[in-house]
C-alpha cells in the first residue's frame, strides 16, 4: 500500500519572491523572527524553508543569525514510563 504524498506548503505572501533579490535590512529582520517564532513553536526547517520560499540551507543559517539553538535531526525521543529502565 502506497502512502500519500505529503502536502507541499505555499509560500507566505509576505516572503513570496523575496528570494531572488538582495533583501532590505527590513526584509531580512521580519524573515529572522518569523523563522525564530516558528521553530521555536515547533516547525520543521522543511516546512519554514517552502513557506518562507527559502532552501532549508537559507532556512539554517537564518535560525544561526538569529542565534537560535536548532534541535537534533528526527523525531524527539520518547519518554520512557516511569519505572522503566532507559536504554542508551
Amino acid at each position: 500500500m502506497a502512502y500519500p504524498g505529503r502536502p507541499v506548503l505555499e509560500p507566505l505572501p509576505q516572503f513570496r519572491g523575496t528570494n531572488i533579490i538582495r533583501q532590505t535590512p527590513e526584509q531580512r529582520r521580519v524573515l529572522l523572527e518569523y523563522v525564530s517564532r516558528e521553530y521555536a513553536a515547533g516547525r520543521s526547517l522543511r516546512e519554514l524553508a517552502e513557506l518562507t520560499d527559502r532552501t532549508q540551507a537559507a532556512v539554517r543559517r537564518a535560525l544561526d543569525q538569529a542565534g537560535v539553538r536548532r534541535r537534533g535531526p528526527g523525531a524527539p525521543p520518547l519518554a520512557a514510563p516511569s519505572g522503566s529502565p532507559r536504554h542508551h
